[in-house]
């Protein structure tokens, strides 16, 4: 039996065919591959195929949940080009990777809209409304990752057609208003009400104690759909504590250095460097956190598809309640080894240090593998792994 199977290999192989889908047929029709990944280190260099129907090239991204909740794809614009017009009655969240260019929505009542794009910009595509992303530049392509609802969609009316085709206008999510995609925005507590942010990473965030000191946090709503997104930074020397949720978090970094823990619960957690532009997608129910080992803060944007959400009883995600905690320089400097029950002890218990920040106190209603969540300094664990693999967490010799 594999290491991570929960039945025998025998049971597994009888629900092979269950696999395809109306969804994996579509994209395999599309001309396209299906990378199966929850780490890609650089969404700027990884492969595209040609994508005839759209003018471009592209490929998509799932992870183990896809066909349940949302999906990811990344595509390219050639030089002085465009993608074909498309509508689609999923939703859809861009992120622009390089490039500047622009984009025309319009719906059949006539309505019409055209806004420009750069670099980090990020804005969503209203529910069916048509669509075309233009290349500002004749020398150098344009790139964009976008996260979509469409494997739920598509599995669901099992019809292209339709899904693509069906000429109806939803004005409650756009009716052809001017400043529809304006970068302007009401602020509604950690809210922004826009559909259109013109650089993610340099957009003035709310300051979050709750998180830690000297972070900041933003959340999104656009084309008011039912995915949504936001924005977290958090200062060098500093990490997130360990929490889990579940399937459809696609986390995108969007400058610093550092790495993300990741792990089931019951194993050792494993290493995935990033930087900017890498992508992580915590499987279901995974524990995982980040630490910022770089010179700068370290920000990052999630895609997020709301109905796979653990919220508590006041409406507040899991994981927002969890602060970054800082690590002291000299700490992020030193080897360390920790072995997995350090991130895993129960509750209600403190480590040797924690009196001066090297520990992490947990509280008594706290889940096990939260508790714990690196009462070492972690920053440095291990010898770094190369871009593009993973390495285990080190055993201590303790």
């Amino acid at each position: 039996m594999a290491k991570d199977a929960i039945v025998s290999t025998d049971l597994a192989k009888k629900f092979e065919t269950e696999k395809d889908s109306p969804y994996t047929r579509w994209v395999a029709d599309e001309g396209l591959d299906i990378i199966a990944a929850h780490y890609v280190p650089d969404l700027k260099e990884v492969e595209l195929k040609p994508w005839a129907r759209r003018g471009g090239r592209g490929v998509y991204i799932n992870h183990e949940a896809s066909r349940t909740s949302n999906d990811c794809y990344v595509a390219e614009i050639p030089a002085g080009g465009q993608l074909a017009p498309q509508r689609q009655l999923f939703e859809e969240m861009i992120l622009v990777l390089a490039g500047h260019g622009s984009t025309k929505v319009w719906n059949d009542a006539g309505a019409e809209v055209t806004f420009e794009w750069g670099p980090n910009s990020l804005f969503a595509i209203p529910l069916n409304a048509h669509h075309q992303h233009f290349n500002g530049s004749g020398t150098e392509t344009a790139r964009f990752v976008a996260s979509t609802n469409a494997p739920g969609i598509i599995n669901l009316y099992d019809d292209i057609d339709f899904v693509f085709g069906t000429a109806h206008d939803f004005p409650k999510r756009f009716n052809g208003e001017p400043d529809y995609f304006s970068p302007q925005g009401e602020q509604k507590g950690l809210l922004l009400d826009t559909n259109f942010v013109s650089d993610a990473n340099s957009l003035p965030l709310i300051e979050a104690k709750e998180r830690g000191a000297g972070g900041g946090h933003i959340r999104f709503n656009m084309a008011k759909g039912s995915m949504n997104s936001h924005i977290s930074q958090f200062p060098t020397a500093t990490y997130k504590k360990g929490h889990r949720h579940g399937p459809g978090a696609h986390v995108i970094m969007l400058s610093g250095e550092g790495y993300s823990l990741m792990w089931p619960e019951g194993e050792e957690p494993r290493r995935y460097e990033w930087g900017a532009g890498t992508l992580i997608v915590p499987p279901n129910m995974w524990y995982h956190q980040h630490f910022n080992t770089g010179a700068e803060p370290a920000r990052y944007l999630a895609f997020k598809h709301e109905v796979v959400s653990i919220r508590n009883a006041q409406g507040v995600p899991e994981g927002l309640d969890q602060p970054a905690h800082r690590r002291r320089p000299d700490r992020l400097r030193r080897r360390v080894v920790v072995r997995a029950r350090d991130v895993l002890e129960g509750p209600g218990q403190e480590r040797p240090g924690a009196a001066d920040g090297e520990g992490v106190r947990a509280g008594a209603g706290e889940p096990p593998a939260q508790a714990r969540c690196l009462t070492r300094a972690l920053a440095t664990c291990g010898p770094p792994c190369r871009v593009g693999r993973t390495s285990s967490f080190p055993r201590s010799s303790a």
